[in-house]
């Protein structure tokens, strides 16, 4: 039988399901990312992202009423 996990949710504190996490990978690609690109790197691709978010332009979301 398969758990599934809202890891968004249950795994604020750590990962819950050890060995049996699904999102292992992501994890160890994660912590390299961290290990290896220093702060000023990172914020450099935050600033990128948020200028390229910034030049989009606005999406409006129209409600759909039922008749």
């Amino acid at each position: 039988m398969e758990v599934t996990v809202n890891c968004a949710e249950a795994c604020v504190n750590g990962c819950i399901l050890g060995d049996k996490c699904p999102n292992k990978e992501n994890a160890a690609s994660a912590s390299n990312f961290i290990k290896e690109t220093s702060l000023d790197r990172m914020l450099e691709i935050a600033d990128e992202a948020r200028r390229k978010k910034a030049m989009q332009p606005p999406q409006w979301v129209i409600p759909d009423f039922p008749e």
